[in-house]
């Protein structure tokens, strides 16, 4: 009998590692090995400072964040709601394009928006240089003006620059809800604002929990912003126990609030949207039928609408324009011509690594059948979710620990000493931006993948097709308008992302994005106009492609 057995086993074929599982256990662990990294630090920290840190500052920085997050996110709703209602709904001046125009300030950062406001309207600014000379005062003691610098200042900033995520998830919300609802609503007597609060509102509501948690995730991760206004949030916290203490321990524990409170957000957004489902009751739904709105409400409709899009994209883009051409000499400045260099090259081969790595990824499971591997898909979001601080200082001991047993095997082997192959270089950045954006390319392209019918893959397999084969020649081809939209959005954040980019980027090198905010921080906007129209120009193009799948 064991002779039996073991001929058998000898004369069956040896099964061979499975490629795509692997691929997908090791881009998981690359995708999650810094918030590993994060939770490992600051329960492990050289010196342990929480004690310190919850006795003075984590409780200011804790609450300035919650305050913070709670007025970007009224702040943000009112407006994304309000115009994705209005714009839905009715026909008033402007509307047609006002409705794409709502979407252009995703294109700016929201620290751009914080140089641009504060140059108006600090103490120096021609707001009240022009007040000062207009009424003879001398100084600031002659006359009340609202701080600059301030908490409410940054909300105003971040809503302005973050309302479009709102927007988009409810106006989507609003065009795939039956015209026959609002149609019924009115026969039973419901005026404007009972069908938004009774019938529009609710149906949008999972929708609007979506666009509010993006929102709020964004909010917590912002530091540029936040920064410049000197408001301290435990992003602030992050950079300045990690770089001014030099605690690293800290600094991981600080992240590790930054996390809970993300996930927070998460369960919460997924909660609502779980609880909160409706669906169509008519097989043939009949689209929203927009009504003209009247007298002075037309005109009201369109300012509600207009205020939105000129303070979070006309009025960064005049700043920047005027200081431009204040200084054209700008745009010949030593260093902006290798920031440029360095943002493209960096952007574009992080996007390309992402895309790829999220294509392999989603192909990966959905070849395999084990439901364990299942569940890698939905953590390796969390790195999306985590701002750019927490993920650069999870990355950046893991990264140098890499790097360290790579330049002792290679000075073993050569007798050559590499040096940091990987935190030196701007290896360290692509991966960070890898880890931070992935979700998005992964969101898009598991979409994308959904909509290919497994019939085709089953042909091409028939054919002798092989997984790698049937993926570059079915699937590829069928979604290269996801994978080109993918690879555009995921460059255009990499050019804007801020803190991950402070914290990893080698010595002595500079992004678009670090060179707007070194130049800002020392009060010369009018160097930093140009770096700060690149990227506001990148940014476009992600709202371009976006605008252009919302028409109506």
């Amino acid at each position: 009998m064991t002779e039996r057995f073991s001929q058998l086993a000898e004369s069956s074929p040896r099964r061979r590692p499975d490629f795509w599982v692997l691929a997908a256990v090791v881009l998981a662990v690359l995708v999650l090995a810094p918030i590993v990294s994060i939770v490992w630090i600051a329960f492990h920290p050289v010196e342990n400072i929480w004690p310190h840190l919850w006795a003075t500052v984590l409780p200011r920085y804790l609450m300035t964040t919650v305050s913070l997050m709670l007025g970007v996110a009224v702040l943000s709703a009112a407006m994304g709601i309000g115009a994705a209602w209005l714009v839905t709904l009715y026909r008033f001046p402007g509307r047609n394009w006002l409705v794409y125009a709502l979407f252009f300030p995703l294109a700016i950062p929201a620290y751009v928006g914080a140089y641009a406001l504060v140059d108006l309207l600090d103490y120096s600014g021609p707001v009240q240089s022009g007040l000062r000379a207009a009424f003879g005062w001398q100084t600031a003691r002659d006359y009340w003006f609202p701080e600059t610098r301030s908490l409410g200042a940054a909300i105003l900033v971040l809503s302005l620059a973050l309302y479009p995520y709102v927007y988009l998830m409810a106006r989507a919300a609003y065009r795939e809800q039956s015209g026959g609802t609002y149609e019924v609503a009115r026969a039973l007597g419901a005026g404007p604002w009972a069908m938004f609060w009774r019938v529009g509102l609710p149906l949008a509501r999972p929708a609007i929990a979506a666009g509010l948690a993006l929102v709020l995730m964004e909010t917590v991760a912002d530091y540029g912003a936040v920064y410049h206004f000197g408001v301290q949030t435990l992003t602030t916290g992050v950079f300045s126990t990690w770089l001014n203490d030099g605690n690293a321990g800290g600094a991981a524990q600080i992240a590790g609030i930054i996390l809970m409170l993300i996930l927070l957000l998460v369960g919460l957004e997924r909660v609502g949207r779980g609880r909160a489902r409706f669906h169509g009751s008519a097989r043939h739904r009949r689209p929203i039928a927009r009504q003209e709105a009247q007298g002075i409400w037309r005109w009201i409709a369109a300012l509600a609408c207009f205020l939105p899009f000129a303070g979070g994209f006309l009025f960064p883009v005049g700043v920047m324009l005027y200081h431009s051409a204040k200084a054209p000499e700008g745009w010949l400045a030593p260093g902006l011509g290798a920031a440029l260099a360095n943002t493209l090259i960096v952007g574009a081969g992080a996007a390309l690594a992402t895309v790829t790595a999220a294509l392999v990824l989603v192909y990966a499971l959905r070849q395999s059948r084990s439901r364990a591997l299942h569940w890698v898909l939905p953590l390796t979001l969390i790195g999306y979710a985590a701002p750019g601080a927490v993920l650069a200082l999870g990355l950046l001991f893991p990264l140098a620990a890499l790097d360290h047993w790579l330049a002792d095997g290679l000075l073993a082997l050569t007798g050559h000493d590499p040096g940091l192959m990987i935190t030196g270089t701007a290896l360290g950045l692509g991966i960070a931006y890898l880890v931070r954006f992935f979700g998005i390319a992964q969101g898009a392209l598991e979409s994308a993948y959904g909509r290919v019918s497994p019939v085709l893959a089953m042909a091409a397999r028939s054919l002798g097709r092989t997984s790698g084969g049937t993926l570059t020649s079915v699937y590829i081809p069928l979604m290269r308008g996801s994978v080109a939209t993918a690879l555009v959005v995921v460059f255009v954040d990499c050019v804007k992302e801020l803190p991950a980019t402070l914290l990893l980027r080698p010595f002595n090198y500079n992004t678009l994005s670090t060179r707007v905010y070194e130049l800002a921080s020392l009060e010369r906007l009018s160097e930093a106009a140009p770096a700060a129209l690149l990227v506001m120009a990148v940014g476009l193009s992600a709202v371009a492609l976006l605008a252009r799948g919302q028409r109506d």
